[in-house]
């Protein structure tokens, strides 16, 4: 199910960059800190996008090309807020 949340949420900052050229980065950012502290807690479990093959996260489509790169991102931010 977290691969579901990551990739939903790699979509809607794809339909953000469409709107502005910044609109990703920002969206990334308001993505993390309006989630719960269980919800970051929870995909802060989650194997780095195509670190584990035998998984949703693995090499793919999500593991590629724009989507990778915000899915890689967003990780990085989960990364970078502290545990709760």
């Amino acid at each position: 199910m977290g691969a579901h949340a990551l990739g939903a949420a790699a979509y809607a900052v794809k339909a953000a960059e469409l709107a502005s050229p910044k609109g990703g980065e920002t969206e990334v950012l308001w993505q993390v800190q309006h989630m719960s502290r269980s919800v970051r807690a929870a995909l802060r479990t989650l194997p780095l996008l195509g670190e584990d093959s035998s998984g949703p996260l693995g090499p793919g489509l999500l593991a590629a090309g724009a989507l990778g790169a915000t899915i890689h991102a967003l990780q990085a931010a989960l990364r970078d807020t502290e545990p709760s």
